[in-house]
């Protein structure tokens, strides 16, 4: 097993087609390529969790913040991220971070924190726009089962739940070959008429190259016809933040006590409580006040996140609590979460937790 085959694994649960623009994601340091001989997953990487990973033979970090997140000029050992970046190359481990692609995944960061406050009847705050695509194509009557069926094989025809593929009535295309061509379908230099029918199918972007892979690999013709449209439908399955619902209502301040529980924080910073029940709940991991509105709209009781300003708290406006549970502590138990996926995915490689706490918030 190789890095890389981790990485195939990491990809399926969060594509980095759904990261944000500004992030930095991926492989960030090191070789694809490279013989896998242990994981280390950690929510930062810093210095003591690289040498966290060559205490325990690990070769590759799976970090859910990004170590380089703006351009490296230099690598002298000055800056901490510099020095973690040495140390990982020195000791060739690789280090893979995937941020705002776990942010976005449906099973991802957002989903943990609802799963840890026990939330149910679960949907995306803020689905992300243009994440669906659609290919038309059009395939000789006779080809088209075997070319649908290889699309489905690559992905396509699913979105989430829903499944859509059609089929147009036949109609007639044409194919001309050329001085250069060996034609499946026609004869050198003579337009040949075939009975056509067109494909039409959905598809998530990040599956594009993969589709069109099969298209071209299946389809007889050697210039194949098609059309890839971008949809403007947001993903129901994609995107930032969560709502849901406790299974019994609660006071604010009984819901308050759960959160600082369940979330293992030492202190919660929230707006005017407003003496209501507590029953819906959004939620958004790090920093979260861009999503304040969005949370109101979705009539939330309570939108937990982090990193809000003093004038952000204003903006609850005496229709929603906004809590403030820090931005380490919204975030904690996303390794928790990698580890249990890539434990069922990878049977004979050891997936290590980190064990370092990479809070640089204390609290006296």
């Amino acid at each position: 097993m190789i890095v890389q085959d981790v990485i195939d694994h990491i990809e399926t649960l969060s594509p980095l087609a759904y990261a944000e623009d500004f992030d930095n994601v991926g492989l960030l340091v090191g070789d694809k390529n490279s013989k896998l001989k242990g994981v280390l997953v950690t929510l930062d990487t810093l210095e003591s969790v690289v040498d966290e990973a060559i205490k325990a033979k690990c070769n590759l970090i799976v970090s859910f913040h990004p170590i380089i997140f703006k351009g490296l000029k230099k690598l002298t050992g000055k800056t901490y991220v510099e020095r973690v970046v040495m140390k990982a190359l020195k000791n060739d481990i690789a280090i893979y971070a995937m941020h705002t692609a776990l942010d976005n995944s449906y099973q991802g960061v957002n989903h943990m924190i609802c799963e840890k406050l026990g939330l149910i009847n679960k949907s995306i705050l803020i689905p992300q726009p243009q994440t669906i695509k659609k290919l038309i194509t059009f395939v000789p009557k006779d080809e088209a089962e075997t070319l649908r069926s290889a699309l489905f094989k690559a992905g396509a025809g699913s979105i989430g739940n829903y499944n859509n593929c059609s089929f147009n009535t036949e109609g007639v295309g044409t194919y001309k070959g050329n001085e250069n061509s060996n034609p499946k379908k026609g004869k050198k230099g003579e337009t040949h008429f075939e009975s056509e029918t067109q494909i039409s199918v959905t598809f998530p972007k990040h599956l594009e190259s993969k589709i069109l892979q099969s298209l071209f690999k299946t389809h007889s013709y050697e210039e194949v016809a098609y059309e890839i449209t971008t949809l403007e439908n947001k993903n129901q399955h994609i995107g930032m933040g969560m709502i849901g619902e406790l299974e019994n209502d609660m006071s604010e301040k009984e819901f308050l006590n759960l959160l600082k529980t369940n979330m293992n924080t030492e202190c919660i910073r929230h707006s005017k409580l407003l003496q209501n029940n507590i029953k819906k709940i959004a939620v958004l991991g790090g920093s979260g006040s861009f999503a304040i509105a969005a949370a109101k709209a979705a009539n939330a009781d309570v939108f937990i996140t982090s990193d809000l300003k003093y004038h952000d708290f204003f903006r609850a406006e005496n229709q929603i609590v906004l809590a403030d549970i820090g931005h380490y502590e919204s975030e904690q138990f996303t390794k928790n979460l990698l580890v249990a996926y890539l434990t069922k995915k990878i049977t004979n490689f050891a997936i290590v937790l980190s064990r370092t706490n990479t809070n640089p918030v204390k609290y006296f």
